[in-house]
């Protein structure tokens, strides 16, 4: 397994990423019923929002480091091998105590449910990180924020980033509000980069969404299948996503969108070009079945 976090600094990274690791269980079938036996499709695949968008990233070109936590158990070497195989630096803590991280995906007769088990993800702790995160853009994930066991790792990672771009991602709209506003607000005073669809985006401003453009210097707004909006000084630029085919599944679309989006700004382009990149790349997986990018070559 690659090196764990915490064990040396690393050199100045294009983009750093501190957020979940996690194995994908995702179930599809027409009826569910309990006590009984249905068939239906079973796909088990790498995810976790830190990994899918450092994946994401780093099949834009990026110089990517991720941090995160897993288990020591086979689901998490198969994680960290599949990674490394994509090009990210992976500085993962392994835990001898929890098991990797596993999300289960459920879709029945159009519906979508998830249930988290969060696993080693929850103990990522600031110990695991080392005293300095240099980047040029670096992204946090609000899940760990709202998990009471890796909160003070999110804020450390915060605390210690040294990078033009601090973003935070607001991750899951009943979490944020069971978080609160206020909270966020203040737990993310060292971020200028806000990423949130337009649930969470509406909670957060608590009024016209142009108010979250006074807290955060760039304000990224994911609209679903017509684009997303990016805001700074009160004003904002639109951009559609170009959906090359019918919208298959939008899991793991929200970190393709961000991890294309980290690329783009950590190499200079501009934000309207960055965020019609990003826009195709969540458009990407979501007329796919599969959270990652086709490899390279």
């Amino acid at each position: 397994m690659p090196e764990a976090a915490g064990a040396a600094e690393p050199e100045c990274s294009g983009v750093v990423v501190v957020g979940d690791v996690m194995i994908d269980v995702s179930v599809e079938a027409g009826s569910l019923a309990l006590g009984g036996d249905v068939r239906g499709e079973v796909r088990v695949r790498p995810g976790g929002t830190g990994a899918n968008t450092a994946v994401w990233a780093a099949s834009e070109g990026a110089r990517v480091t991720l941090f995160g936590r897993v288990g020591d158990d086979l689901p998490g070497r198969l994680l960290a091998e599949a990674l490394a195989e994509r090009g990210v630096d992976c500085r993962l803590a392994v835990d001898s105590a929890a098991r990797t991280g596993t999300m289960l995906v459920v879709r029945q007769e159009g519906e979508r449910s998830m249930i988290a088990d969060r696993g080693a993800n929850a103990l990522l702790s600031p110990a695991d990180l080392p005293d300095r995160l240099r980047a040029h853009a670096m992204l946090v994930s609000g899940y760990l924020l709202f998990d009471p066991g890796s909160e003070p790792a999110a804020m450390a990672a915060l605390g210690r980033a040294e990078a033009d771009l601090v973003g935070v991602e607001a991750a899951s709209w009943p979490l944020l509000r069971d978080y609160g506003r206020e909270r966020f607000l203040e737990a993310t005073a060292g971020a200028n980069v806000l990423l949130a669809n337009e649930r969470e985006a509406e909670i957060m401003a608590n009024g016209p969404r142009e108010r979250l453009t006074e807290r955060y210097e760039h304000v990224f707004v994911k609209e679903g299948p017509r684009g997303a909006r990016y805001g700074c000084d009160g004003r904002w630029i639109h951009r559609s996503a170009e959906v090359a085919g019918p919208v298959r599944d939008t899991t793991g679309a929200g970190d393709a969108f961000a991890g294309a989006l980290l690329a783009a700004l950590a190499a200079g382009t501009g934000p309207a070009a960055a965020l019609a990149r990003a826009c195709g790349a969540g458009a990407r997986a979501a007329i796919t079945l599969d959270t990652w990018p086709e490899p390279a070559g």
